[in-house]
């Protein structure tokens, strides 16, 4: 079979969702891009985790969105990873889901301040909410235009998207990307037990405020700098 490596490792990163409690039903997707071949995978449409199989994982064009592989549609989200994969030239998997306390957020219109540590080690700095789409942006090209006002964000607010790796749209819920889409769905859930944290840490003290810069810098980048020296 075509992208046969490609569509087992995008069936294996999606079935983690559910043993991650990031999704009920078929609330989310997860995609993996192979830029060499000018394709991404991504899971079917309205498929139950329970009866979804590798060989229903759907490949499409990385120019036009078109199936190139796959009898099943490909996810609804599917515009929205193409336009994330065209404008985040270094990534290599996206993830979307309706997981609880990331869906509070963005519903709440939020960006998700950096509070601790825990949130440093992945996200370095808030987590930004969009804006929310115009009646024409939903009307026309909706999904598109999901991934266009994500890129809009990370460009207005000059933020890179390889250092803060998720957002939140708002009225609707998480993105998160990685270099492949396994590390997409360590950071959706990283980002879910954040948002989480965040709330019960703006219950216990109202007035809490954003983690010191220098606090920051220090698990961020001993992870992700340079220099890093965290782990083996």
């Amino acid at each position: 079979m075509k992208y046969k490596e490609l569509r087992q490792k995008v069936y294996e990163t999606n079935m983690l969702l559910p043993k991650l409690n990031l999704v009920v039903f078929t609330w989310g997707n997860v995609s993996e891009v192979d830029r060499e071949a000018g394709v991404f995978a991504i899971k079917p449409s309205g498929v139950e985790y329970d009866n979804l199989k590798p060989e229903d994982i759907v490949v499409v064009s990385l120019e036009t969105g078109e199936t190139v592989a796959g009898k099943m549609k490909p996810s609804s989200d599917t515009a929205t990873h193409l336009v994330l994969y065209q404008k985040f030239s270094n990534i290599g998997g996206v993830v979307h889901t309706h997981s609880p306390w990331a869906v509070s957020w963005a519903q709440a219109t939020r960006e998700l301040p950096a509070y601790g540590t825990t949130h440093a080690d992945t996200f370095y700095g808030n987590v930004p909410c969009t804006r929310k789409l115009t009646d024409q942006e939903i009307n026309e090209a909706y999904e598109k235009n999901t991934g266009l006002v994500i890129a809009e964000t990370f460009e207005k607010n000059q933020i890179d998207p390889d250092a803060v790796p998720g957002v939140l749209v708002a009225g609707h819920g998480p993105f998160t990307w990685g270099p492949e889409s396994l590390k997409a769905v360590e950071n959706s859930k990283v980002l879910e037990e954040c948002c989480k944290m965040a709330f019960r840490t703006e219950v216990i003290n109202p007035e809490i405020s954003r983690i010191e810069q220098g606090l920051l810098d220090k698990h961020y980048l001993r992870k992700h700098g340079k220099d890093a020296y965290y782990g083996q």
